[in-house]
């Protein structure tokens, strides 16, 4: 004999709220860190390796094909700060020096 159903079972969801900040500098404050702006100027590729081995990344990760968007794109998601994969290839692309200041320098405040 079948019982009807009087209530159905309630889902217990845990609601993770994330806080959405911005990037703690802007991409143009590259002369507020001047050892990371030379680097990223006359070094970018060496900077660009130390963002990865900073952020946990193989060092090689800028040199493969989309590397740089994906670091970009993963400190944007690991530290909850708005943008879009648009504005970081936008950046990356035509503004290749100071988005690899703006992250060295995110990294450098966030650890």
């Amino acid at each position: 004999m079948s019982y009807p159903v009087t209530s159905q079972p309630q889902s217990q969801s845990t609601c993770y709220q994330t806080q959405q900040s911005d990037w703690h500098t802007e991409l143009t404050d590259c002369c507020n860190d001047m050892p990371v702006c030379l680097c990223g100027t006359f070094a970018p590729l060496c900077l660009a390796c130390r963002i990865a081995d900073d952020f946990g990344e193989c060092c090689c990760a800028p040199y493969l094909p989309g590397g740089l968007h994906s670091l970009r794109t993963g400190m944007r998601e690991r530290y909850h700060i708005l943008g879009s994969v648009g504005n970081d290839w936008a950046a990356l692309t035509f503004c290749l020096p100071c988005a690899l200041c703006q992250m060295a320098r995110e990294l450098k405040i966030r650890q």
